[in-house]
């Protein structure tokens, strides 16, 4: 009988075995699952913030040649100027009241459009089709509405009786940042109409067929059950919707460009004239990072608002 002089290798060290392998293979699977999203969200968001704020830390102005590093001399400039903070003002009213309104009125129709009625279907279509307009195409279409001369608005309130002449619609900066408010509504009111409606009809109809039992009016029903089940959605309409008005900038480079005498000139339309206007690059990066910790600081504030520490989504 032949013996091999050779003894199998049996290290217990060894650690490249095909099942330690899959182990790892295993462990790191949801990871490479990830990878293509993690890159897409860091190339997208996380390096533009962090390049943001390196610019913001420069003296870079397209109009001055070089570069040279400033610290937080833009932003110290950026707070000492009464634009700036007439801009947020702007910014914050044009927030409360657009949100006040739109998330009022949505939930209106979002109780209606809940209801059995016929034509309900092609009702929440036609509710939905102008948040798939582009948002410089509502700016333009009402800019047209709003034509002092021969405006859809003025013809109708004319004809109606409820105006003795045609009126200059975005001439007064009061009114003009009203008027941009009705039209970023009648655009976004579809987005609100959706989620409260999809909400709505989740929650269980148990749950209203007890409280009418226990005699609760609708108006206790609405309060006690509607409102409660409805707060993750507020949640994410509050957070969403802050974060679009605080970077607004199409629909007033549409219809105002600012004016008239900078009373719709909103801190995102500022960073557009501070870097594109004036070419000044750091102080307009430094107004993006301004919006960036403003919009971070709101979300913060909801989310402790609205919920507690033992909530939690289903």
């Amino acid at each position: 009988m032949k013996v091999s002089i050779f003894k199998p290798r049996t290290d217990s060290r060894r650690w490249y075995t095909a099942l330690d392998w899959d182990k790892v293979n295993g462990k790191l699977f949801p990871y490479y699952l990830l990878a293509p999203s993690l890159i897409i969200i860091f190339g997208l968001t996380i390096y533009p913030i962090f390049y943001s704020f390196g610019v913001s830390l420069l003296n870079y102005n397209l109009l001055i040649p070089g570069k040279s590093f400033a610290g937080l001399g833009n932003y110290m400039r950026l707070f000492m100027d009464s634009e700036f903070w007439a801009s947020l003002g702007r910014t914050l009213y044009f927030a409360m009241v657009s949100i006040a309104v739109q998330i009022t009125l949505g939930m209106i129709v979002a109780l209606v459009l809940d209801q059995r009625f016929v034509g309900r279907g092609w009702t929440r279509a036609i509710v939905l089709l102008p948040w798939g307009v582009p948002t410089i195409v509502n700016g333009i279409l009402w800019k047209w509405i709003y034509q002092p001369n021969y405006g859809a608005l003025n013809g109708l309130l004319y004809q109606l009786g409820f105006i003795k002449q045609y009126m200059q619609w975005l001439s007064d900066p009061w009114l003009a940042m009203h008027m941009i408010i009705i039209a970023d509504t009648w655009k976004v009111l579809g987005f609100y109409v959706v989620l409260f409606l999809a909400s709505l009809q989740s929650i269980p109809s148990d749950i209203y067929e007890s409280a009418r039992v226990d005699g609760a009016s609708p108006i206790r029903q609405f309060i006690h059950i509607t409102l409660p089940m409805l707060r993750p959605t507020f949640l994410l309409i509050l957070v969403m919707r802050t974060l679009e008005t605080f970077r607004v900038f199409d629909i007033i480079y549409a219809l105002t460009q600012g004016g008239p005498a900078n009373g719709t000139k909103v801190i995102g339309y500022m960073a557009y004239e501070e870097t594109f206007r004036f070419l000044d690059f750091g102080r307009g990066a430094a107004v993006s990072i301004v919006i960036t910790l403003l919009v971070a600081a709101f979300s913060l504030l909801y989310i402790r608002m609205f919920f507690d520490r033992d909530v939690q989504f289903s």
